[in-house]
This record gives C-alpha cells, sequence and structure tokens, in this order.
C-alpha cells in the first residue's frame, strides 16, 4: 500500500482524482451526520459545536506531528493572507451550504452542490488561464446530466433556501480555488486549523441569534464524529486541489453522489430507480472518459 501511494504521488492528476474521491466520500457523512443532529438542534449551535470538536482535533494533531514548531514560524504561515481568505470563504460556504442542507432535501441541496466543478471550470479558465478542451466541457456537461438523473429534484425542493444552498456552492469553488494560491511551503494542517477557526467564529456568532437549546450525549457524538470526518475531508480536499490540472481533478466532485447513494441504501434504505441508474452510467464514464483525454 505505501509503494502505492508513493508511486501515485508522482502522478500529480491521478493523485489528486484519488483524493478529491476520498473526500467526497468522508465529506457524505459528514453532511449526513450533521442532517441527523440538527433535525432537533439549531442549525448554528450544531455546526459551532462541531468545529470546536473539529479545531481542537487538528491542533492536537498538528502538534503531536510537530508542525506548531518552531510557533513563531507556524503563526507567519496561518497569517498568510491567502491562507485568511481561504478561511473566510470556507467559514462563508459552511454556513451557506449547510443552513440550506437543515431546509432542503437533501436530494436537492446534493444536486445544487454539483455546479461547484461548473463554478471551478469557468473560474479555472477565466482566471487562472487553464486552457479547457472542448471534450472536456463535454464530459463534464455529461457529468452534471447524470448528476440530475440520478437526484431527481422536483420543483417543490426548489425555493429561497435554495438560492442560499447556490450561494454556498459558489463560495465553495473559490475557496477551493484559493488553495492553489498559498504558498506550497504551507503545510495543510496549517490550512486547516485557519479554516477550523474561521467557521467556528462565524457560526458561534450567529449561534447568538439563534439561540440554544440542550442536547443529548448521543446527539454530541454525532457532533463529534462529524467534527472528525470534516477535519479528514478538508486535510484531503486540500491536498486535491493542489495537485493536477484543476479542470480535470474537480469534475471528481460528482463522485459524491455514487457515496451518497450507498450512504442512503445503508441508512434509509433507499435504491435508484431506473433513471437513477442511468445517471450512474454517465458519471462513471465521464469519469473515465476524462482520465483517457489527459493522455
Amino acid at each position: 500500500m505505501r509503494r502505492w501511494f508513493q508511486h501515485l504521488k508522482q502522478s500529480p492528476n491521478e493523485y489528486g482524482i484519488v483524493m478529491m474521491s476520498l473526500s467526497m466520500a468522508v465529506f457524505i457523512v459528514n453532511d449526513t451526520l450533521m442532517k441527523w443532529v440538527c433535525q432537533d438542534l439549531p442549525a448554528f449551535q450544531g455546526l459551532f459545536i462541531r468545529g470546536v470538536a473539529s479545531t481542537g482535533m487538528i491542533l492536537s494533531l498538528a502538534w503531536h506531528l510537530g508542525v506548531l514548531k518552531p510557533l513563531d514560524q507556524a503563526w507567519a504561515a496561518y497569517r498568510e493572507p491567502t491562507v485568511q481568505k481561504r478561511a473566510l470563504f470556507d467559514a462563508l460556504a459552511t454556513s451557506l451550504y449547510m443552513s440550506a442542507l437543515f431546509h432542503l432535501p437533501i436530494a436537492n441541496a446534493t444536486a445544487i452542490n454539483m455546479f461547484t466543478p461548473l463554478f471551478m471550470v469557468l473560474i479555472a479558465s477565466s482566471v487562472l488561464g487553464e486552457k479547457v478542451s472542448t471534450l472536456r466541457w463535454v464530459l463534464i456537461g455529461l457529468g452534471f446530466v447524470g448528476v440530475l438523473l440520478i437526484v431527481q429534484p422536483d420543483h417543490q425542493g426548489f425555493n429561497a433556501w435554495a438560492w442560499v444552498c447556490v450561494a454556498g456552492t459558489l463560495f465553495q469553488a473559490i475557496r477551493d480555488l484559493t488553495t492553489r494560491y498559498i504558498p506550497r511551503t504551507t503545510p495543510p494542517l496549517i490550512i486547516s486549523i485557519s479554516n477550523a477557526v474561521s467557521v467556528t467564529v462565524l457560526t458561534g456568532v450567529f449561534s447568538v441569534f439563534q439561540g440554544w437549546q440542550g442536547f443529548s450525549g448521543l446527539q454530541l457524538l454525532g457532533m463529534v464524529g462529524a467534527a472528525a470526518c470534516l477535519s479528514l475531508a478538508h486535510y484531503l480536499l486540500i491536498l486535491a486541489t493542489r495537485s493536477g490540472d484543476i479542470s480535470l481533478i474537480a469534475p471528481f466532485r460528482y463522485s459524491g453522489l455514487l457515496f451518497a447513494l450507498i450512504s442512503g441504501f445503508l441508512i434509509w434504505g433507499d435504491w435508484p430507480n431506473l433513471l437513477a441508474w442511468l445517471g450512474i452510467g454517465l458519471l462513471v464514464f465521464a469519469g473515465l472518459a476524462m482520465l483517457r483525454s489527459r493522455r
């Protein structure tokens, strides 16, 4: 396994694709836990508690691995303007998207969130100057059609909260692309700490206005579990967006839908219908074709 991982790191595009796919799988676990917990809790209270737990976990890991030593260098990396910009975008994206997720059917919210690769490719081509071939645009479009066939969002689920979800998705794309401007010497854990602190502070402020209520030990366990998943997912996402060609790697966010299908079946007994299976086929085809198109 270690030899395979070392070999994978020598191929930036393949490495980025694997990290992106793993990140999406862990994000799905986080979303599932938080949506379950916040059914009976104020949203920003849940997000704040998760943020506190996530910040503590990342700080402990960074200290254990020596990332925070010497402290002055770690502090300088933390204060890097691009790191702080990414943290701000992440806090806005998290607050907007998760707020919408608690008010929308999860299928509709997931469908909207799958606009992220399109936003990323648009920004990458216009801001970063990456050349995006016609074939890749077609494959990205096919992947999104596949997403729509899987989630089959109904018009009743799209309301004012859908626009909040769109805004959160846009900030996610900006956040991910901002990672490319962060100096390569900045440890990923420093970036993760900055994100966790930013999200915790912003949701903590919002929670004061929204109000708090009591919660059970099981709910606390769910929030701590979500914090662990979120910390790992962001770390993997940072590795993904620092590798290879963004226009190739970004569409593999679609893999999150495949993990969501598995989660839905195991937890709620949901099983895809014929249209959903057609969508899965389109996603798999688009992903494999995109891998071939880079050669």
